[in-house]
């Protein structure tokens, strides 16, 4: 079978195991049953910017390109640094009716175990979702807030002693920290700002996750710019990664916005 589309984040769907879902076009490719088989991504060369719709060679980051990465909501210094969030102060960086959509909402802040323990902040509505896009084996909220901003603040406290970032290596191999997530949220309490400290919820949302995936000790990250044409067994998927049999792996979510056409086996 062959199909293209326009690359986008892999769709999962909560459930155990994990089940997998690429839009293409118009199919929607169900991938664990793809796993075992041949599975080819071909780039056309084109990329299609998730803010202004226009195609490029290239995008710059985020999945837009240069001038909607500096000026597109989608982008904004909220999205990835959440307590720099204004909207509750009527205050606008791009597009204030956006922002408040996005950031006035609530959050949690949580810990995961994705290779490794670290602390992240999520809407409260997709987060297992953001907890299935990142591969975390294990997850416990340790805080729900009222809005982005609030949810912010603990982050930043809790980043001096937890990591923020997923370790990809660590996280597809399958490793576990192994550490006692509610003893972990009683400590990471200690840290919370006092003005946020009444949002710690003690007796947490507490998740496991199954991927369809065995895990893949030695791994080498591939992109489709080097490549144009990725072929060969898919091996498994993580997260929003697909592993192939030869150790190669690659992440859809970072190839947002590619022209490729789908070759199934």
């Amino acid at each position: 079978m062959q199909t293209e589309g326009i690359l986008s984040k892999m769709l999962l769907a909560f459930q155990t195991p994990i089940q997998v879902y690429a839009e293409a076009g118009t199919h929607l490719l169900h991938l664990n049953g793809q796993i075992g088989k041949p599975l080819a991504l071909e780039s056309a060369g084109i990329w299609s910017c998730k803010a202004c719709q226009e195609t490029f060679t290239s995008l710059f980051r985020m999945g837009c390109c240069k001038r909607c990465f500096f000026e597109s909501p989608l982008a904004g210094d909220s999205i990835l640094r959440p307590e720099l969030s204004t909207a509750h102060l009527g205050q606008a960086d791009r597009d204030l009716d956006y922002e408040a959509r996005y950031q006035l909402q609530p959050h949690v802040v949580y810990l995961a175990d994705s290779g490794g323990l670290k602390v992240g902040v999520t809407r409260h509505a997709q987060r297992h979702t953001r907890w299935m896009d990142q591969g975390a084996s294990r997850v416990r909220v340790i805080a729900e807030t009222t809005n982005r901003y609030e949810a912010g603040l603990i982050e930043v406290a809790l980043k001096n002693h937890y990591s923020d970032k997923t370790s990809w290596r660590h996280m597809l191999a399958g490793v576990q920290s192994g550490e006692n997530l509610a003893e972990e949220a009683q400590r990471a309490s200690r840290f919370f700002p006092e003005d946020v400290a009444r949002y710690f919820v003690p007796n947490g949302e507490e998740v496991t996750l199954a991927y369809p995936s065995e895990g893949a000790p030695k791994v080498t990250s591939v992109k489709l710019e080097a490549y144009q044409r990725l072929e060969g067994i898919l091996a498994g998927i993580r997260g929003q990664y697909l592993l192939f049999s030869d150790g190669r792996v690659i992440n859809i979510r970072a190839h947002e916005g590619a022209h490729v056409r789908w070759t199934l086996g």
